[in-house]
C-alpha cells in the first residue's frame, strides 16, 4: 500500500528514487569495530578482503530489499550504505569484545551503566525534533529518511499538521527517526552514556530504533522495515472499526473476564469473530485493551462493573497488537527476510516475551510476531531492573519524544525511576542544556 499524500499540507510529492550516497550510521549508534565480524562470518584471508566482503554483503542486501519492495508494488528509494571500514563509535567499544558483550558489561559497576528506552506510536507531536537539529548528523538522518520514505519527514514532524502526523503510516517513521536523533544529542552531551550502555528496549515500533542503536540493523534498513510495517498496519486498521482503550484498574480488576464479556456483547450485536484483548501490559493494574470499537465502548459503559478506575480511548487508528493486524504480518516478514540482521552489541529486550534477543533469527521472527502479540512492557521492565536489594540501579534515558516510558517506569520500579532522565526533543533551537 502506498501512503496517500495528495492534499495533505506539509507533505511534498513522492520523491523519485535517487542515486545512493554514502551514509554513516548515527554517530550515537553502536557499530562493530572494523575487522571484528560476528562468529558466523566466513573466514577471510589477505589484506582488505574482510572490509570488501562486508561491503559486498551490505550492497547485496540493499538489492534484495529494493527488489522485495518493487515486488510489493510500493517502490523503494535508495538505501545508502556506509563505506567499508566506517567505524563511527567503534572507538568507544575498542575495549569491549563484540562477541562477549556480557563480559564487558560485568566490568562496570551497576551505577555506572546505562539503559536506553525508545518510545512508540502515540508519543508524536508537531515540533518534535526541532531542538535536535543543531546536533551533529541529525539533519543527515532526516535527509536519509527522505530518500527512504519518499517524502519530507522533517517538514511533517516540525510543522504538521497533527492530523497527518498522527496517521500510522507517518507517525511510526517519525518517532523512529526522532528517537535516533535524540541518541545523537545524548551522544554529543554525554558520550559516556553510550559507552556504558548495557541494555535497550523499545515500545512497539520503538523496538526497531533500539535494534538500530544496538547495531543489529543499519539505519536505512530499519527505517524501510518501519515504513512497510506502518503502511501495512494503516491498511489493516481501515478494514474494520477498531481502536485501543487505556484502562487504569484496581487489584481486583479482571481484565480477561471483561474482554470476554465484551466479545460476547459484540457477538450478540452481530459482529463475527469479535476481537477484544489486552494489547499492552504497562504497569501493575494498568493495561491497554485493543479490539472492535463496539467492544471498547461496552467496556467504557460498564467500567464500574469491572472495577476500572479510569478509561481513555487512544488516538490510534486500529486494534494494534491483536489478530486484526494479521494482514500486516506477511509484508513485514518479507522485508525482514531481506535484511542482514546481526546480533545486537548490547542487550535488546523483545516486546513479545520481555527476554533478551539471543540470535538474529529470533529478531526477525519476534518482530513479525510482535505485530499481533501484546506488548509485555511491564515484564520487560522487571527483566531489566530486577536486582538484589542494595544493588545500585543503572541510569535510564528515554530517547525520543515524550516522557511516557518514564511515567511507566515510575509505576513499575520507583527506585529505578530515580535514576531516569528524558532526552528532550522539544527544546528551543537557541538553547542548550545538560541532561
Amino acid at each position: 500500500m502506498r501512503p496517500q499524500h495528495a492534499g495533505q499540507p506539509g507533505l511534498g510529492p513522492r520523491a523519485e528514487p535517487e542515486t545512493a550516497e554514502p551514509f554513516l550510521p548515527p554517530s550515537g549508534a553502536l557499530t562493530r569495530p572494523a575487522g571484528n565480524e560476528p562468529r558466523t562470518a566466513p573466514p577471510q584471508s589477505g589484506p582488505g578482503r574482510r572490509g570488501n566482503a562486508r561491503g559486498s554483503r551490505v550492497l547485496a542486501m540493499n538489492v534484495r530489499v529494493a527488489r522485495a519492495a518493487w515486488a510489493r508494488g510500493c517502490g523503494a528509494s535508495s538505501f545508502p550504505r556506509p563505506p567499508p571500514g566506517a567505524v563511527d563509535v567503534a572507538e568507544l567499544l575498542r575495549d569491549a569484545a563484540v562477541e562477549e558483550p556480557r563480559a564487558a558489561a560485568a566490568r562496570r559497576l551497576p551505577g555506572q551503566c546505562s539503559v536506553l528506552l525508545f518510545p512508540g506510536q502515540g508519543s508524536q507531536v508537531v515540533g518534535m525534533g526541532r531542538g535536535l537539529l543543531r546536533y551533529p548528523r541529525v539533519r543527515e538522518l532526516y535527509a536519509a529518511a527522505r530518500r527512504v520514505l519518499g517524502y519530507d519527514l522533517l517538514e511533517l514532524s516540525l510543522r504538521g499538521p497533527q492530523e497527518a502526523l498522527d496517521r500510522t503510516a507517518h507517525c511510526q517513521p517519525a518517532v523512529f527517526v526522532a528517537s535516533l536523533a535524540a541518541v545523537e544529542k545524548l551522544h554529543h552531551l554525554q558520550p559516556a552514556v553510550i559507552e556504558n550502555c548495557v541494555a535497550a528496549a523499545g515500545f512497539s515500533v520503538g523496538e526497531f530504533a533500539a535494534l538500530v542503536f544496538a547495531g543489529a540493523m543499519e539505519f536505512s534498513e530499519g527505517l524501510y522495515a518501519v515504513k512497510v510495517r506502518a503502511e501495512a498496519m494503516q491498511e489493516a486498521s481501515e478494514a474494520a472499526p477498531s481502536g485501543m482503550l487505556s484502562v487504569l484498574g484496581r487489584p481486583q480488576s479482571k481484565f480477561s473476564f471483561a474482554c470476554l464479556e465484551a466479545r460476547e456483547h459484540c457477538k450478540a450485536a452481530g459482529i463475527e469473530s469479535p476481537v477484544c484483548e489486552v494489547a499492552n501490559y504497562l504497569f501493575p493494574d494498568c493495561r491497554v485493551i485493543s479490539g472492535h470499537l463496539e467492544a471498547l465502548q461496552f467496556l467504557q459503559k460498564n467500567s464500574s462493573k469491572y472495577h476500572f478506575r479510569r478509561t481513555k480511548m487512544l488516538p490510534v487508528s486500529g486494534a494494534f497488537h491483536t489478530r486484526l493486524m494479521e494482514p500486516a504480518v506477511e509484508p513485514l516478514a518479507q522485508v525482514l527476510k531481506a535484511i542482514d540482521v546481526k546480533k545486537p552489541l548490547v542487550s535488546v529486550h523483545s516486546n513479545v516475551n520481555g527476554n533478551k534477543y539471543m540470535h538474529p533469527k529470533h529478531i526477525q521472527k519476534l518482530l513479525v510476531q510482535q505485530v499481533v502479540s501484546p506488548v509485555k512492557w511491564e515484564q520487560t521492565m522487571h527483566a531489566i531492573y530486577e536486582r538484589r536489594k542494595g544493588t545500585e540501579f543503572p541510569r535510564t534515558f528515554e530517547v525520543g519524544p515524550g516522557k511516557q516510558l518514564g511515567t511507566i517506569l515510575k509505576n513499575c520500579n520507583l527506585q529505578a525511576w530515580k535514576a531516569y532522565s528524558p532526552v528532550e526533543a522539544m527544546e528551543a533551537e537557541d538553547t542548550d542544556q545538560d541532561l
